[in-house]
């Protein structure tokens, strides 16, 4: 194994996991984040993630001194870049980070050093760090540049670094090359080659597409909702169709993929990217449309009792099994219920603590809620014995 040393940027739910494993495949590897006591976290051989396999990744990189974490880079011979790509108010895209990362790098660059963008970002955003590059200084003749954006599936991402295949854009022949060179080292999927173009756009491609196929379902369960048809049944019986695949609706859709890379195509092209748009507009009012049922709720039981419901939240996280929040509806929902003034019990087995919320457990929720809500199918509600129609995931 080539020992080079590898400096990661950003150590959340992708860039820790690149570091580890690449720790464990023999690299030497840096871990920057801006975050101290995530820097402390890690070099102590811990997570502050949830995310199976990784633990052990993480202690065992550590205890070998092949993963150290710090604020700081330090002369590597490729750095990675996985920082998040959010967006500003008006769902414009924002590449802060980006920008903030490359320019942290760039006194570190060397000849023949690669610089690999792995966060999803909108189209020219590698050959933006380039321009950036350049402002700073560097002579990027011979500084390798490519995209290669990250395609797990979280509560998997152990397996699928490895498995997945992966595609290569550099902002040049070379850099694509190099770049593949490299991922060659430990991923077994096959990488494909293509420009920093069209890299960006098949990561924003793939999640616009499950977007879209999520707003069918969510929308058909509105309409079933209307016509007094199980969603389920519904499913089950077109699924049956050797050519349907439709998949489970939900309360709307989180996470820092699917919630937030179609926004980046519609900034580009507003005006041609009219599927991608409404598919965004029907998930974000599935969420209200959900909010909207329990509310409906609530007012019969405060009708009938003469006060308000104790409104039961099963589950926070942006889909079943992990610990993610990001652009969740499910906390957006109870968010949303609780600033409406009613009493939010929250269950959600894979986080310890919440700012805004009282943690409870199933238990607890069972004894003390008037108002059941399925949001999130967890594996943990999966034999649950409630009697709610506030089912949003499809789990009873």
């Amino acid at each position: 194994m080539d020992k080079k040393k590898i400096c990661v940027i950003g150590l959340g739910y992708i860039g820790l996991p690149t570091a580890a494993l690449l720790a464990n495949k023999g690299f030497q590897v840096e871990g920057i984040d801006i975050d101290q006591s995530i820097i402390d976290t890690v070099n102590s051989g811990n997570i502050h993630i949830v995310e199976p396999d990784l633990e052990n990744y993480v202690e065992k990189a550590v205890k070998e001194k092949c993963l150290h974490a710090s604020l700081t880079p330090s002369k590597s011979d490729i750095f990675i870049i996985a920082v998040p790509t959010p967006f500003h108010d008006g769902y414009i895209p924002n590449i802060d980070y980006i920008i903030s990362a490359t320019k942290m790098i760039a006194p570190f660059l060397k000849k023949n050093n690669i610089v690999i963008l792995e966060s999803t970002s909108p189209v020219g955003t590698t050959e933006k760090i380039e321009q950036i590059l350049k402002e700073e200084g560097v002579d990027t003749k011979d500084i390798y540049i490519s995209h290669c954006p990250e395609r797990v599936l979280p509560g998997n991402i152990m397996k699928e670094l490895v498995d997945n295949d992966r595609i290569v854009g550099g902002i040049n022949p070379q850099s694509t090359k190099k770049t593949i060179d490299f991922y060659n080292k430990f991923v077994e999927g096959k990488i494909f080659p293509t420009n920093a173009q069209t890299a960006e756009m098949a990561k924003l491609t793939e999640n616009s597409f499950r977007d879209v196929n999520i707003a069918f379902a969510n929308e058909l369960s509105i309409l079933c909702d209307n016509l007094n048809i199980d969603i389920n049944e519904l499913i089950g019986l077109a699924n049956r169709h050797p050519r349907v695949n439709i998949l489970n609706p939900g309360p709307g859709v989180g996470g820092h993929c699917i919630a937030v890379d179609p926004w980046f195509i519609i900034n580009k092209d507003p005006e041609n990217a009219k599927i991608i748009k409404l598919a965004r507009e029907i998930n974000l009012y599935k969420t209200q449309w959900v909010i909207a049922k329990i509310k409906g709720a609530a007012l019969e039981f405060e009708k009938a009792n003469g006060r308000k419901p104790i409104i039961a939240c099963f589950g926070l996280a942006f889909k079943p099994d992990i610990d993610d929040l990001r652009e969740s509806p499910a906390l957006y929902i109870a968010e949303e219920l609780k600033q409406n003034g009613y009493e939010i019990l929250a269950v959600e087995p894979n986080i310890k603590n919440h700012p805004n919320f009282q943690l409870v457990n199933i238990s607890e929720a069972n004894d003390n809620a008037d108002i059941f809500t399925m949001l999130v199918a967890h594996k943990e509600f999966k034999e649950l014995n409630i009697k709610t129609d506030l089912d949003f995931c499809g789990l009873l």
